[in-house]
């Protein structure tokens, strides 16, 4: 029963000890808080504030990405807008070119045919002109041959005389 006894007596609250215990608590938590508490806070704070600052900073880049995005689009409608201009102004320069080529073929293909035209008209004409010219040369040795057969006596150049005579005053 002593042992009970003395069980109990552990039990009982002894005023000497708990003050002792809340002192040393005190002792203990003013260190903590002096030494522990106090960094351990600052740490937090620190912490906190970083990741408060990584978050501003998260969100200045989503903002700043938003409005390179905005621009990227602005940049990319302008040179589709360009490239579009591009190809009607290439398309506009190549209708003129090829009209252009066309009006100058047809002008070329028009002078060549004008001077075949001159050409074959004045090939025509030098052949005309060599023609009667072989013509004339033809009909002079013909009458020369005749004349000579013809006139070979002395009655027959008289009586001609006359008739050119005769022809010579009727016109």
């Amino acid at each position: 029963m002593l042992v009970i006894i003395d069980a109990l007596d552990l039990v009982k609250p002894d005023p000497g000890l708990f003050i002792w215990t809340v002192l040393i608590f005190l002792v203990v938590l003013f260190i903590l808080w002096k030494f522990a508490f106090g960094p351990i806070a600052n740490a937090l704070s620190d912490r906190e504030k970083g990741i408060q600052a990584s978050l501003d900073e998260a969100k200045k880049a989503r903002e700043a990405m938003e409005a390179m995005k905005a621009d990227n689009e602005r940049i990319l409608n302008e040179a589709r807008e360009e490239r579009a201009k591009m190809l009607r102004e290439a398309k506009e320069a190549k209708d003129q070119i090829v009209a252009e080529a066309r009006e100058k073929a047809n002008q070329e293909y028009n002078r060549i045919v004008e001077d075949a035209q001159k050409q074959i008209d004045n090939q025509r004409m030098a052949a005309m002109i060599d023609i009667k010219n072989q013509v004339g040369q033809m009909v002079l040795e013909v009458s020369e041959k005749v004349l000579r057969r013809e006139l070979s006596d002395k009655q027959a150049q008289e009586a001609f005389t006359r008739q050119l005579v005769d022809d010579i005053k009727v016109h």
